[in-house]
This record gives C-alpha cells, structure tokens and sequence, in this order.
C-alpha cells in the first residue's frame, strides 16, 4: 500500500458524534446512514460552513473513529470540520481536540463508502502486518474535500495515527 508519513500539529474540530457498534459490520451499515443523515438535516451543510473558514484543514469534512473500546467492539464515529479561530459550537454539536501525531496518510479514489471501506480493510490485513509502524494513540480520520463522492475519480484520504513497532 502506498502512503506518506506526516507530522501534523493538534487541531480542534466540531461536528455530530455517534456511538457505533463493530459486531456483524454494523459500523459499515450505520455510518454511511449516519452521513446521510446529516447531509439531510443541514449538519453537514453547518459543517462545510465551518470548514470554509480556513485552517489548516480548509475545505474538507472529516470523519473520525475515535474513543474505542478496550475490546474494540465500540466506537465513537464523528462527522466534523476544523473549529473556526472564531470559535462557537453549533447546536448539536460536540468540540474534541486532536493531539499533534505522526500520521500514516492513505489514499482512496472512487465512489464512496466502497473505496474508503476497501482502503480501511488493506490498512489492517496489508500495512500494519508489513510495515515498520503500529497503531498510534488518537482518533483515525478520513478526510473529505468537497466534491461528487459518487464519482469514480473522487479523491479522499485516511490518516491513521503511527508509532515505530
């Protein structure tokens, strides 16, 4: 698998969380329902808002796995943007902050979920085994530029947070 390391300083997003399960691939199910959901109910409209303002993650939607449970059968799946210098949650929103971390970077190109879901499957059964790093301690995130995910030449990403094995 292709990908960069990156050092990126911490950041502070906002968006609308949601607890999901890992049994029977209920998170591939329920999170794409959950982005449908709040592209139907303004949030994510609220969120490119956001994300238009500028910082270093100018433009983007991000979605975060973060919070797992020590038996990994949970997770906390977070739709967000960067907090603006201006600050202000939005109503039904939450704040987290990301610490600084050593990011693997992937790629993913072609319609959403499958591309980014087919990414997340090579990540655990082909980089961790063959790489010279492991997971590190913060959330993953997927970043979203704006764009038609339905289309084949979309362009994503998947940082996930590394440490040297």
């Amino acid at each position: 698998m292709d990908y960069q390391i990156v050092d990126k300083p911490s950041f502070t997003v906002v968006g609308k969380a949601l607890r999901v399960g890992t049994k029977d691939g209920e998170n591939f199910r329920r999170i794409p329902q959950f982005w449908q959901e709040c592209l139907g109910d303004g949030s994510h409209d609220q969120l490119v808002a956001l994300a238009a303002q500028g910082g270093s993650l100018r433009d983007v939607t991000l979605g975060m796995c973060m919070d797992f449970a020590a038996d990994m059968s949970e997770f906390t799946y977070m739709i967000a943007a960067e907090e603006s210098k201006d600050g202000g949650i939005p109503e039904g929103m939450v704040e987290k902050t990301v610490p600084a971390t050593t990011w693997a970077v992937f790629e993913a190109v072609g319609p959403m979920p499958d591309a980014i879901q087919n990414v997340w499957s090579g990540i655990w059964s082909e980089f961790f085994p063959s790489s010279p790093y492991k997971h590190g301690d913060g959330p993953d995130v997927e970043v979203y530029p704006s764009g038609d995910p339905t289309q084949a030449d979309y362009r994503t990403q998947v940082w996930v947070p590394v440490v040297l094995k």
